[in-house]
């Protein structure tokens, strides 16, 4: 039998695939078997391991990698069956598949082996030609799957780079427009002073590189607070607590991050010779959150909360950190604060503001 398979083998015209990338774990408990299919998947360029039962099989599975299973069904210990029930019910295995190789040949048992999962079902004695066409597609098929999986990851990646996590999963889920009314946020504008005049003394490369050491160091900050980023409008820094997460301490965590942002600058210059400062605004209140774009999506906020906090930073004062009264308010009794008194505010007309100055000591 094996003569007459091998004349049929190098009858055959089929050109050999090339699938070195694979690692195929062979299960039967006949080593004629095993050596019969080792050779046909090694001229694919297969690495081959091999599984003298069920519970050796799973032993591998689980810790080395595996791209495709040949499975018998009648097998000592741990019957082929009850292998692959194991491999569809472990969330690691179940992406595995699955070739059932049987002399075993009944209907209703190649019909259980596909309720199980199995991917396909040949019967013993297998000719190299249909088990080569067999594994072939198998491992093509899983080749194709694992590109499709790694280009979701890089979507998935590069949507939570412009989209808060929570917004990402309701953007992939389809739910429609996203637009949220949140009732109490505090946000956030940093914008450099004198960054435009600085730019024009700087290489296009040092400009950005500038731009990118600063606002690294600021996303980090924010991050380390679950503070949501929104964007940046050239030189100025925008972001947002209690959204889209609603948290009832938004304004502390927001002073406490502008307060690092200081820090931050200060660190900076000292490190690279600057002479940055940063006027701060803060506000908060209710505002409404959403996604807009179809190409190109944008995570943004609008109504008076976020006028009134862009406001703070605009009619602020170089190296300080501006509050409306509410905020103040809110943070009077965790931080310390300057009056500025009343200024006139542009579409605000005459407000009350405040200078966070830095965080009052547990101490005292």
């Amino acid at each position: 039998m094996t003569d007459s398979r091998g004349k049929f083998e190098s009858q055959s015209n089929l050109p050999d695939a090339d699938f070195r990338w694979a690692s195929v774990l062979i299960t039967d408990d006949d080593a004629s078997n095993r050596d019969i299919l080792t050779r046909g998947l090694t001229r694919l360029g297969c690495k081959v391991l091999q599984a003298e039962n069920g519970r050796e099989a799973l032993d591998l599975l689980r810790s080395v990698e595996i791209d495709l299973v040949l499975l018998d069904i009648i097998m000592p210990e741990i019957g082929g069956f009850a292998v692959l029930e194991q491999i569809r019910s472990d969330p690691s295995l179940r992406a595995i598949p699955v070739i059932v190789i049987s002399a075993v040949d009944d209907m209703s048992s190649v019909v259980h082996a596909f309720e199980l999962g199995a991917e396909d079902y040949l019967p013993k004695p297998c000719h190299q030609i249909l088990l080569r066409a067999r594994v072939g597609a198998s491992l093509e098929r899983r080749q194709l799957r694992a590109q499709e999986e790694a280009e979701r990851e890089q979507s998935d990646r590069l949507l939570l780079n412009v989209l808060p996590a929570a917004v990402a999963e309701r953007l992939k889920e389809d739910q429609g427009p996203i637009a949220d009314y949140i009732e109490d946020a505090t946000v956030l504008f940093a914008d450099l002073v004198n960054f435009t005049a600085l730019g024009e003394q700087l290489a296009a490369a040092d400009l950005v590189g500038l731009l990118g050491t600063v606002f690294s160091a600021f996303d980090e900050l924010a991050a380390e607070r679950g503070v949501e980023k929104i964007k940046t409008i050239g030189d100025a820094y925008m972001a947002v607590a209690g959204v889209p997460t609603l948290r009832p301490d938004n304004a502390a965590v927001m002073g406490e991050l502008a307060l690092a942002l200081q820090a931050a600058l200060k660190r900076l210059n000292a490190t690279h010779g600057w002479a940055l400062e940063a006027r701060i605004g803060m506000a908060t209140g209710p505002l409404v959150a959403g996604v807009i774009g179809q190409q190109k999506f944008s995570y943004d906020l609008w109504g008076d909360t976020v006028n009134t906090a862009a406001r703070m930073e605009s009619h602020g004062v170089p190296g300080r950190i501006q509050v409306t009264e509410a905020t103040y308010r809110r943070l009077s009794s965790r931080f310390q604060f300057e009056p500025r008194g009343r200024i006139d505010v542009k579409g605000k007309g005459i407000l009350e503001t405040y200078f966070l100055t830095g965080a009052i000591d547990d101490d005292t």
